[in-house]
């Protein structure tokens, strides 16, 4: 049921020789206005080949095509539109909706291959913050719509539970750190300690050499630093569960920076192997000056490794654990740099595979318009404000509506939908004001406004009784129609999405959908009883099939009353 495709195809059976299908298939477009058609292909590129005017080749085209879907093509200048059969289409279209369900818009373009996403990954001993919101619900919608485009997605949450940040935390614990309000509440209490760290560090700089020096033991196994390593370790996984929870996300693979320790010494010894280490002041680097970048740096001029040793071993690793066809790196735009080094490095090294490596960049959650700081203490807990959000959700169901079940779960859908999707209806690499009354609004372009919107659809559905198979004779009116072009988009908005690593594309797709129904809604007498009232359920329902789907790969669940 691609009408594009089915298009291309009526147009090679006429110029057999002369184009490909894929060819032709590229360049189709919709055109900007409705009463130029469904459908239109430029004939530009065909005046050199069949040495006649683009105007007259479109003319020509016009008088040949004939197929089913189409009512007719018309020659406008040098473009052959076709205009669909609102009958034929729609009918088609609403049937396949029904017969899928949930699987309508899946491909089989991912079959048989893997797609891992490294994403989240927060910092051990460090609060859940709103800045790692981004990296989370952006990497579980790109696993989401990787496995709706037929890839097995494996979800790493690499974990940041090794650095110099550890030679930090235990300076600071051993200083200012007292075990019983640790035990107490150890994220809070930890973070306190982290962001006095570098307030003191700023008026004593020796404390930065204790940092490195108890950094260096940790690598090196001291006891004393490997067991308070072991307990914020644990006690931060605890917490990080909970807003996992909260958000439904679960990962595949929890091995963060310190599973790749013992794996870097035959990184670093391949890259001396293959003559791409060199001295840097005392460091050793692979140099990128050929490809106009600074080295990356492997080791420090006192041993320890760098980010970059670590993500080396960590995508050798994958590689060989998880023989991926697509890597994905969902981390913020500043790491650009090492993103582009990394994917050289490994190109170097002879890996093939490194083609495939995709850092898929984001921008900042800001607070009054600056980067949020975990080092100085400025950071909005997420778990606070998934909370709120869910409180206020439930004082408006409360409100609204007093009689409805389950006030509690829905409650949770509406207030952590809220929050996702405020984040991906925005393109990744915008940065996002952080704005607590904005995100919880109900109104307007919100999840709670798409999550509305089905539950609409699913309340007509209850009052008409609607049955499963519902038989359907097409709708051609202007209102139904336009619902009906949105809901054939569906697999193309898949496929686009996951090309451009993009799911505001699918959140923007979802809105639409909704804002076109609703209007549907206010014009057509959906119950009327009459020939037409079953092909209108099946449109209603063909809405409440895409709208769930459609939330279900941003994250967000869909519920049935409101």
């Amino acid at each position: 049921m691609n009408y594009r495709q089915q298009f291309a195809e009526e147009i090679y059976t006429h110029l057999q020789g002369l184009s490909e299908v894929d060819e032709i298939h590229s360049l189709i477009e919709e055109p900007k206005y409705n009463t130029h058609g469904d459908l239109a292909f430029p004939c530009f590129t065909l005046a050199k080949k069949l040495k006649k005017a683009p105007q007259q080749i479109a003319k020509e085209l016009s008088t040949k095509i004939d197929a089913p879907f189409l009512e007719k093509t018309v020659a406008e200048g040098p473009y052959l539109n076709g205009f669909f059969n609102k009958q034929v289409v729609s009918k088609q279209v609403i049937r396949r909706i029904n017969t899928e369900k949930e699987d309508y818009g899946s491909s089989s373009a991912g079959a048989g291959k893997i797609v891992t996403l490294d994403f989240s990954s927060p910092n051990i001993a460090k609060p859940f913050s709103m800045g790692h919101l981004r990296s989370t619900v952006i990497g579980n919608a790109l696993a989401n719509i990787s496995e709706k485009y037929g890839y097995k997605a494996i979800r790493i949450n690499h974990l940041g539970d090794w650095g110099t940040q550890f030679g930090k935390l235990i300076t600071a614990y051993k200083k200012w750190g007292l075990e019983e309000k640790v035990r107490e509440n150890p994220i809070k209490e930890l973070f306190y300690l982290y962001v006095m760290f570098h307030e003191q560090a700023e008026k004593h700089p020796h404390l930065e050499d204790e940092a490195r020096f108890w950094f260096k033991q940790l690598e090196s196994g001291n006891e004393e630093a490997n067991q308070l390593w072991k307990w914020f370790r644990e006690e931060s996984l605890k917490e990080f569960a909970k807003i996992y929870e909260l958000l439904d996300i679960a990962f595949d693979s929890y091995d963060g920076e310190a599973f790749y320790n013992d794996k870097m010494d035959k990184v670093v010894q391949e890259l001396k192997n293959k003559d791409l280490l060199s001295l840097s002041d005392g460091a050793e680097v692979v140099e990128l000056a050929a490809e106009n970048m600074p080295p990356c740096l492997i080791k420090k001029k006192d041993g320890a490794t760098l980010y970059a040793t670590r993500d080396l071993a960590a995508a050798i690793y994958r590689s060989r654990a998880y023989h991926f066809e697509k890597s994905f790196y969902i981390v913020g735009q500043e790491q650009r740099l090492h993103f582009e080094q990394l994917f050289l490095v490994l190109q170097k090294m002879g890996y093939d595979w490194a083609a495939s490596l995709k850092h898929v960049p984001f921008g900042f959650i800001l607070k009054d318009g600056k980067k949020m700081s975990t080092r100085k203490g400025k950071v909005v807990l997420l778990e606070d404000v998934i909370k709120e959000a869910i409180d206020l959700a439930y004082q408006n169901i409360k409100t609204k509506n007093p009689e409805l079940e389950n006030k509690e779960e829905v409650a949770k859908m509406v207030g952590v939908g809220a929050i996702i999707f405020h984040d991906l209806k925005n393109e990744r690499q915008n940065n996002i004001e952080f704005n607590l009354d904005e995100m919880l609004k109900f109104e307007g372009s919100t999840g709670l406004y798409v999550q509305y919107t089905h539950a609409r659809s699913c309340s007509i559905l209850r009052k008409a009784s609607a049955e499963n198979n519902l038989s359907v004779s097409g709708l051609t009116d202007s209102y139904s129609w336009t619902v009906i072009k949105i809901l054939m988009d569906f697999p193309n908005v898949i496929e686009k999405s996951f090309q451009q690593a993009e799911p505001s594309v699918i959140a923007k797709y979802v809105l639409k959908l909704s804002q076109d129904f609703n209007k549907y809604y206010g014009q057509v007498k959906i119950l009327a009883d009459d020939a037409e009232q079953s092909s209108r359920l099946a449109l209603v329902k063909s809405v409440a099939i895409v709208l769930k789907e459609g939330l279900k790969l941003l994250g967000i669940k869909a519920p049935e009353k409101l």
